[in-house]
């Protein structure tokens, strides 16, 4: 095994103790023998941080009595490390961008005579062409309308606690840090991820007038969709990413991170004993649950009434979503019940290093008083809900160790419970009701695709 580092034991990560630095783990303890699933620096013992809120949580309301993390798990969740996506990586070890002619290809037929015979691409021709027989859209369109039902809590739960709770992993946050990602354009890189879970839950019923008379969709995720292109190239640029990285092309990284030397090689090249392969199969599955099943709890949290169903229908919509984003589909886990379980586990052995991710937290948090003006006191309030949405729905030992403020009436998000679970009522049991409803979420969908509206073709 290699000579890595290991977290200590002990280390405190909650309240103002997570005084983290990047030397976060020290030298192995000669009297403390690793696990075989600690084969990686970036994986801690299972009760490293039992106590940290989060995890509390999800192990008193939503896992099983009695609950003990599976060690089959464990391995194939470390194994995922070392897994990226095969076949876009086959095509970009030979220079080709895959996402243009791959589309051309299966709308329109056309392809360059020097695609025609690579197997790489034929695979991925065939990913892309049709539905996999496990698809049901009328499931997916299910959990796309519940989805898209509550755009404001939407995008809430998406910069606030998706986007927010990862970057307390530094699995997660590094290669955003290194590319530059989040921390130097943080709002067009929050329009653009905001602009995909938009496209991956765009559904035959939304309003047409919220894409300027755009005919509705026939069917969720179709086949040339706006979530189908979007995943293409969402695939491809994960796939450039990672090629980047493992080439030492990073340098976003350097004066943010003091103590390099466990992040990269000295040549600049990913240390890929320590973290594994960026954006593995591991990691991208976090990132599917960071997408579907948080913003599904998050939006119950809030009030909204999402029934069994549609929550199935949720995490069925975006499991197509990853699988053409190169999830291994055996991987996922496969109800709900088993999802808070992976990620449960998966939460349980990430090393945590605020640090690191505070850089990513505050720009996404200072966007508000960016937009509107320092001294605005509208972009102040907006920063205190933000934060306080963090704090609430993600906890305050997270919520310190990025460093977000904390305000005395953050526990007032949670007056939208009794709003949101009035009007989800209402329109259950009355039509009328339903459809002003729907004209309101149209109209304040439309509001909040200003960014979009101006600067991405389709929301034009």
């Amino acid at each position: 095994m290699d000579n890595i580092d290991i977290t200590k034991k002990n280390a405190k990560i909650n309240g103002s103790s997570a005084r983290q630095d990047n030397s976060f783990r020290q030298a192995p303890d000669t009297h403390r023998t690793l696990n075989a699933y600690q084969r990686h620096g970036r994986t801690t013992a299972i009760d490293d941080h039992s106590d940290l809120q989060v995890l509390k949580r999800i192990k008193r309301y939503l896992l099983p009595k009695g609950f003990v993390i599976s060690q089959d798990l464990l391995v194939e969740m470390v194994a995922g490390y070392d897994i990226s996506d095969p076949l876009a990586d086959a095509l970009a070890a030979d220079g080709i961008r895959f996402a243009k002619p791959l589309q051309q290809c299966i709308l329109h037929k056309k392809i360059d005579d020097t695609l025609l015979h690579n197997p790489a691409f034929n695979a991925l021709t065939e990913q892309f062409s049709s539905h996999p027989t496990w698809f049901d859209p009328k499931l997916a369109q299910i959990g796309a309308i519940a989805y898209r039902r509550y755009p404001l809590m939407l995008i809430w739960l998406l910069r606030n606690v998706a986007l927010m709770a990862g970057y307390s992993i530094p699995a997660l946050s590094l290669p955003l840090i290194q590319t530059g990602a989040l921390m130097h354009d943080a709002l067009p890189r929050l329009m653009r991820t905001y602009a995909y879970i938009l496209a991956v839950s765009e559904h035959p019923q939304l309003n047409s007038s919220s894409y300027n008379n755009r005919q509705p969709i026939e069917q969720v995720l179709a086949i040339g969709s706006e979530g189908w292109r979007q995943s293409i190239q969402v695939r491809q640029i994960h796939t450039l990413v990672r090629q980047n990285l493992l080439k030492s092309k990073g340098k976003a990284a350097k004066d943010v991170i003091s103590n390099a030397d466990q992040h990269h090689h000295p040549d600049g090249s990913w240390n890929t004993d320590y973290w594994g392969i960026p954006i593995n199969q591991t990691d991208m599955i976090a990132t599917h649950l960071q997408f579907s099943l948080l913003i599904m709890r998050g939006l119950r949290l809030l009030g909204a009434r999402i029934s069994s169903e549609e929550a199935e229908g949720i995490l069925h919509l975006w499991n197509l979503a990853s699988y053409w984003m190169g999830v291994d589909l055996q991987r996922l886990p496969k109800d709900e019940a088993a999802c808070w379980e992976w990620l449960y586990t998966y939460l349980s052995i990430q090393q945590l290093d605020f640090k690191m991710g505070q850089p990513l937290a505050k720009a996404l948090h200072d966007l508000p008083r960016q937009l509107m003006g320092e001294d605005n006191r509208r972009g102040r309030f907006v920063e205190m809900v933000n934060a306080s949405v963090t704090r609430t729905l993600v906890g305050d030992d997270i919520g310190d160790g990025l460093g977000l403020p904390k305000s005395k009436f953050r526990f007032g998000v949670l007056s939208s419970v009794p709003i949101l679970f009035a009007l989800d009522t209402a329109r259950q049991h009355n039509q009328s009701m339903a459809e002003k409803l729907e004209a309101f979420r149209a109209k304040r969908q439309d509001n909040m695709n200003w960014w979009l509206k101006k600067n991405d073709d389709y929301y034009k």
